[in-house]
């Protein structure tokens, strides 16, 4: 054999063995208790190339045999393996610091968020008793969250109101309905508690790349499944139902709920016909752009949510009873109606979030949305009322008409429309700068149309004189531009003890042509304590641009050169990991204090809010605590206590500070867990509120404006569950069969009050309550 031959065949044998040293490499990267750990950084020592891991912690690199992959996260120690094979890697990360991971937090891109912010077990989400299945639910059993309306998904926190609190879901910004008067009238929150994944609430002090409000942020991910899931539940207030699973380069989710309230609404002291239903479809698609001839998994990725939610509400009062006073005193009541009252809305709900990779350091999202809505409030009822004076008889326990206080009728009328289109775009990025320092940013604009044409009524007849107590006549044009933008950083200590965020969100509405700027800073620090420790401090500004609501006076007119509303937090927290009867548990505590300027002021009737034409300053102070944990081995209970006071002063007034509607000084929820010892299949749920009583006073009197203590709110939920294993493989793996005793304690709960005058000039105030005790049956079906 020549020499030539020998070259050619050595060669070939060269390349041959060069070619199958060539490996692709796929796996997944955990933490010690097996969950998938995103953004680790993936790089081959020799070969030089990298790729990160996705959300469920996977990743795919090639890389030559005998070559070795280093695993780096700045939240991790340090990981290496040599690769002799192709074989699939389970990989397995340790924290730096020595703590429970309980108390690490994470935002959705798997760094580590110093922040105060609290996460929710999506299990107690959907075990939960409540009447309809509502997500907002479990946020008021946590502390500085309260709500004294069973039938609304608005919540107050921290002495704010309800429009004040950011949501989103996978970054994409949620809007409440504009027009509902009462809980009865409302629909479902937009969150689908069968398609959430991951919860993350603040009470205060987050990040400047959330939005500008003044008193908490909701941020929601949804589900990308790995395999096919599902489930159908029907009940007697409503059902719902959704789907999951996989396709060759992404996921699907789609939901769909119905919510029909009218045996519920039965239980009202207001007796008639109800009619309210709300249905909504909600879908998420998950694509992965990547080339297939890259190394990255999800390099680029595109998720796309689309939700359409319709309510009809329709009811004819016929009459109400309502009995109220003291044991030296007693009244009564009673009226008559005649009328309907109608609120319709349709609403339209789409966004995509694009996300690209450019490398291991630097990540971008673009994110575009837009909300489309129709609403319609009509309204005519009349009632005619008599207030009694009333004894009860000894022994018999009826009640005999004593003295005619008054005698009177009330008109309500109301033609109001309203269509808004909201549109959305932001970009973000976030780099990895060094092991050490994350610099995120992002700038965004959107555009508000709303046109709205209010007309409405209301007078009174009463002691012989006939006042009209509330009008509006007004049609307005709202278009304007918001533009946003925000730089952060996060710096880690090299001794993975202490860690510091700061940055700034700047603000500007062409409307009132005011830029805000709103600068925060948060640091935390872990001590090396026997006991896993962590305390933060937070400060900053937090500024609420005024939207449609805000603009609007009592009168439906809107004063387009409304200043924002303006906040300053100071948070101090702690969190600590206990062990307790041989289980886990976290301690939390936040004290703080908000000071606020350029204030609204408003009024609270049921959950609509009228705002004043006044501007004041106000303060809010308090302290929240919180112990959740295996209090039932295998289970997740917890329980919140908070203190809060906030007042307001209104400008140029000689009253001073009078206590604000959402006052509610003490506020104690518990959700607990158990199962019987003997039938692990048998589960039980307790939801138990308490608030001290929110203030009020006559309408439209600002001397006495929350000049009285409000009755306190308690309630308690019960759930009791039965799971029934099937074999049916094809269709359904699980039958849940479950009762709910809803308001299980009978408390007669005051939502709101009604003035009424009698013949002598005496006011009374006419609570209005909320529903009864109620048993709803649920049968849920899971694949």
């Amino acid at each position: 054999m020549s020499i030539r031959s020998l070259f050619i065949v050595f060669t070939c044998i060269v390349h041959t063995a060069t070619v199958a040293q060539r490996l692709t490499i796929s796996g997944k990267i955990t933490d010690l208790d097996s969950k998938p750990i995103e953004s680790v950084a993936i790089s081959a020592v020799k070969g030089g190339n990298g790729t990160v891991s996705n959300r469920e912690g996977l990743f795919k690199i090639k890389v030559a045999e005998g070559d070795s992959l280093r695993f780096q996260h700045i939240q991790f120690n340090d990981f290496g393996v040599i690769i002799l094979n192709d074989d699939f890697l389970n990989v397995k990360l340790e924290y730096r610091t020595v703590a429970l991971e309980d108390l690490e937090i994470h935002d959705n891109t798997g760094r580590d968020d110093i922040t105060l912010k609290t996460e929710i077990s999506t299990e107690a989400v959907r075990n939960l008793p409540s009447a309809f299945g509502e997500f907002n639910k479990v946020l008021i059993t946590l502390p500085g969250v309260s709500s004294n309306n069973e039938l609304s998904s608005a919540y107050s926190v921290r002495g704010g109101n309800f429009d004040e609190n950011l949501v989103y879901v996978n970054d994409i910004p949620i809007y409440r309905p504009f027009l509902a008067n009462a809980g009865r009238q409302e629909g479902l929150s937009f969150v689908n508690p069968d398609m959430v994944e991951d919860i993350d609430f603040y009470a205060g002090g987050w990040e400047p790349k959330y939005g500008d409000k003044l008193s908490s942020s909701l941020n929601i991910q949804y589900k990308e499944p790995t395999e096919l899931e599902g489930s159908v539940s029907a009940g007697l207030l409503g059902g719902a139902a959704y789907a999951g699973g996989r396709f060759k380069k992404g996921s699907y989710i789609f939901g769909a709920r119905h919510r029909d309230s009218r045996y519920l609404l039965n239980s009202l002291e207001t007796k008639g016909q109800y009619f309210p239903t709300y249905t909504d479809v909600q879908g998420l698609l998950n694509f992965d752009l990547t080339s297939r001839k890259s190394s990255y998994i999800n390099k680029t990725s595109l998720s796309w949510l689309i939700a359409y939610g319709r309510n009809r509400y329709t009811t004819e009062p016929t009459s109400q009873l309502t009995e109220f006073g003291s044991w030296q005193e007693n009244f009564q009541l009673e009226t008559a109606f005649i009328g309907r009252e109608m609120l319709n809305y349709d609403t339209f709900q789409s966004g995509i979030r694009l996300s690209h990779n450019f490398n291991n350091r630097l990540r971008s999202h673009l994110i575009v949305s837009g909300l489309g809505t129709r609403e319609q409030e009509l309204f005519e009822v009349e009632g005619a009322y008599r207030l009694s004076d009333v004894s009860r008889q000894s022994g018999s326990g009826r009640e005999q008409q004593v003295v005619v206080r008054g005698i009177g009728s009330n008109y309500d009328y109301g033609r109001n429309q309203l269509s808004a289109r909201l549109f959305t775009a932001e970009n973000r990025w976030e780099m990895l700068v060094s092991p050490n320092l994350v610099l995120e940013g992002g700038i965004g604009a959107s555009l508000q149309q709303i046109d709205d044409e209010l007309n409405e009524y209301s007078f009174i007849d009463s002691a012989d004189y006939v006042s009209v107590t509330y009008s509006a006549f007004n049609e307005v044009n709202l278009d304007a531009w918001q533009f946003t933008g925000y730089l952060q950083g996060t710096w880690y200590g090299k001794d993975s003890i202490s860690a510091l965020t700061g940055g700034a969100r700047v603000n500007y509405w062409t409307l009132n042509e005011e830029l805000l700027v709103s600068p925060r800073i948060t640091y935390r620090f872990t001590p090396r304590w026997e006991t896993p420790t962590s305390f933060s401090l937070s400060a900053g500004f937090y500024q609420q641009p005024p939207f449609y609501r805000e603009l609007r006076n009592y009168q439906g007119e809107v004063d387009e050169s409304r200043l924002a509303q303006k906040s300053i937090h100071f948070i101090a927290g702690m969190r600590q990991g206990l062990t307790l009867w041989g289980r886990p548990f976290i301690f939390s505590s936040d004290v703080y204090y908000k000071y606020l300027y350029d204030v609204i002021p408003y009024d609270i009737d049921n959950v609509r809010i009228r705002f004043l034409s006044e501007t004041a300053k106000a303060y809010a102070t308090g302290v929240d605590l919180r112990l959740n944990g295996e209090f039932i081995k295998g289970t997740q209970s917890w329980f919140s206590i908070s203190y809060l006071q906030t007042k307001e002063d209104l400008e140029n007034d000689e009253v001073g500070y009078v206590r604000r509607p959402t006052d509610q000084r003490l506020n104690l929820a518990i959700y607990f867990e158990d199962h019987m010892p003997i039938d692990p299949t048998i589960e039980v749920y307790l939801n138990l509120i308490f608030g001290s009583g929110y203030p009020f006073g006559p309408p439209q009197v600002s001397a006495l404006r929350n000049i009285f203590p409000g009755d306190e709110y308690y309630r308690a939920d019960l759930g009791l569950s039965k799971r029934f294993d099937l074999r049916m493989e094809r269709f359904f793996s699980k039958l849940w069969i479950r009762a709910e005793v809803l308001n299980a304690l009978g408390a007669d709960n005051t939502l709101s009050y009604t003035w009424i005058q009698d013949v002598n000039g005496n006011n009374f105030a006419i609570p209005n309550s909320l529903s009864a005790r109620f048993l709803n049956l649920k049968i849920i079906l899971e694949l």
